[in-house]
């Protein structure tokens, strides 16, 4: 059973970040969902809903997305989606059921920085920043890579772009965790694919390192992305073997690239998705 010590409700972040600083043991409460499957007791569990981030602030340049957003709110955010190509609903609306969407929150979801988070895998192909109280803003490249910390992500910033993206994964039943994901963005010129679920955590990408130039892929191209994804590293869990992952990966995420290209002309299209076709064959 999870056992809490403590309740703490800031007022404001300066508050929950002291408490997380120097009461031994204390942290950050958002929806709680997964620290329900723990048998342990919480000396302290810090609550920020008084805190504002509940929110997804809009500006000229960017979306800034509260960390007590939750990941239904995520989900139906209308011009959000609109301007990402809808990978962000895409990669929730599968997560259980609406009711855990509406307690799960995005600042739960990228903080924990869990292997199989669908959240992750989409944003890290945006062009996206997270915004923590101590170590300030930074690329959510970046901060997935780091060790815990003692500090409160207070946003998630996804900055506008011109994307063409979209989102692909594989769950052995429909509201169960994914046994591959991945999430294929154009902007600024050049292709980013995410690759989640490896089980690790989700992996980014972009520009030579995917052996794509074009914003629409041809057939060898699209071939030359798929080694790319597949050499990273993958492993085995309940949800599937490395060799499954491996290949299922490079599958996805040519799907995902298919999908966002715009390609100009049907035929081109055609020859990129045979090359999907021909890799999904094979498993």
């Amino acid at each position: 059973m999870l056992k809490f010590g403590s309740y703490v409700r800031a007022a404001n972040i300066d508050d929950a970040l002291e408490v997380l600083r120097f009461k031994k043991g204390a942290m950050v409460l958002g929806g709680g969902i997964w620290m329900r499957l723990s048998n342990r007791t919480v000396p302290c569990v810090i609550d920020l809903s008084d805190c504002g981030l509940n929110t997804i602030e809009e500006t000229d340049d960017e979306f800034r997305i509260g960390a007590y957003v939750t990941l239904r709110d995520l989900e139906v955010a209308g011009k959000l989606n609109a301007v990402t190509g809808n990978v962000l609903r895409d990669a929730v609306h599968d997560i259980v059921g609406v009711q855990m969407r509406q307690l799960a929150t995005v600042g739960g979801s990228v903080f924990g920085r869990f292997g199989f988070s669908d959240v992750i895998c989409a944003l890290l192909a945006l062009d996206t920043d997270v915004e923590l109280a101590g170590a300030g803003r930074m690329p959510l490249a970046q901060f997935i890579d780091m060790p815990y910390e003692l500090d409160v992500l207070t946003h998630v910033i996804v900055r506008k772009r011109d994307y063409r993206a979209a989102y692909q994964c594989m769950r052995k039943a429909a509201t169960d965790f994914a046994s591959a994901n991945a999430c294929a963005a154009y902007w600024d010129g050049s292709w980013h694919v995410s690759v989640g679920a490896r089980p690790a955590k989700a992996r980014l990408l972009a520009g030579d390192a995917l052996g794509i130039a074009s914003a629409e892929p041809t057939a060898e191209e699209i071939a030359c992305a798929i080694e790319a994804v597949r050499s990273l590293k993958y492993s085995s869990n309940l949800w599937g073997s490395e060799r499954y992952r491996r290949h299922l990966a490079g599958v996805l995420a040519a799907r995902a690239i298919v999908e966002a290209a715009p390609y100009s002309s049907p035929e081109a299209a055609d020859a990129a998705r045979a090359v999907c076709s021909g890799e999904e064959a094979i498993a």
